[in-house]
């Protein structure tokens, strides 16, 4: 994952727990999905990867999709969370809860010694 002044430090698989958010707050189809991962900070420049993801959920039980008829054009497929993919969901918040705090303490050392400028620019997610 990267932005334009370089490599951006997200824990592995990050677009994993992301869309399980996304479908816990709402189901969606896969344009929407890449749309709202804007909000959470992250590029929406890599579809591919999304729909590798969203199809890894669905294998793995954590979602289930179905057909849904659209008015202004084909089919979509619509994308929900699953009682599993809840469970995912919290356990992957509370490893991320553990690693903020490891981040934080190891951000206020290094705070000693350099001040660090925060980037809000998105980044891109590699499935």
């Amino acid at each position: 994952m990267r932005t334009e002044g370089g490599p951006v430090a997200l824990p592995k698989n990050f677009l994993r727990p992301c869309l399980l958010l996304l479908l816990r707050e709402q189901p969606g189809h896969g344009y929407d999905l890449l749309e709202r991962l804007q909000t959470l900070g992250l590029s929406g420049d890599d579809p591919g990867g999304l729909y590798r993801g969203l199809r890894t959920l669905e294998s793995d039980g954590l979602v289930r999709s179905g057909w849904e008829p659209s008015q202004n054009g084909p089919d979509r497929r619509i994308y929900q969370l699953t009682r599993a993919g809840m469970e995912e969901l919290h356990r992957h918040a509370k490893a991320l809860v553990h690693g903020r705090d490891a981040v934080g303490v190891f951000l206020s050392r290094y705070g000693e010694f350099v001040a660090l400028a925060e980037s809000p620019k998105p980044v891109r997610v590699d499935g």
